[in-house]
């Protein structure tokens, strides 16, 4: 009984299943963030930068989990709804959580030249906006960031 008990509803756990659809974005030639929505304790939307992929500038993880949510939800509100994500949110993936009213935001890397859910600024908290998130940040962030580190050092290589 000296094992831990994995606890499959904790942030931590999320925020693994979000590193690994940022792995796959990294595969991908992708900048490696991944996002993953969970509502009641489950899962319901998974994805992966895919901006290259798609040549589409908005095809950011966290706007294409969005997505997904709503359609697996029945519903633009994701009231009920956590968004785990591997860095911390842009403007753009800021206002659409805003707008889709998800209730928490996990990230794990800190973004300080363009981060919007506190770093550089932060809209998911904003006071003259309808709707506000509670945000956690640093979770698996060393993870995190280190994949970031590792895929832009590669970039910079080539």
């Amino acid at each position: 009984m000296d094992e831990p008990v994995i606890d499959l509803h904790s942030d931590d756990y999320f925020m693994g299943e979000a590193l690994r659809q940022a792995a796959r974005a990294y595969e991908q030639g992708e900048v490696p963030v991944g996002a993953v929505v969970a509502r009641e304790g489950r899962i319901i939307a998974r994805a992966f930068n895919q901006v290259e992929m798609l040549k589409d500038a908005t095809a950011h993880a966290e706007m294409l989990a969005l997505t997904q949510a709503e359609n697996a939800v029945g519903d633009w509100r994701l009231t009920d709804c956590a968004l785990y994500v591997t860095k911390e949110p842009c403007p753009m993936c800021a206002g659409a959580i805003v707008h889709t009213r998800v209730a928490r935001v996990i990230f794990g890397a800190s973004d300080p030249k363009a981060g919007a859910a506190g770093s550089a600024l932060n809209l998911l908290q904003f006071p003259t906006l309808n709707h506000r998130c509670e945000v956690v940040s640093g979770v698996r962030g060393a993870q995190c960031g280190s994949l970031l580190r590792d895929f832009f050092q590669e970039q910079r290589q080539k």
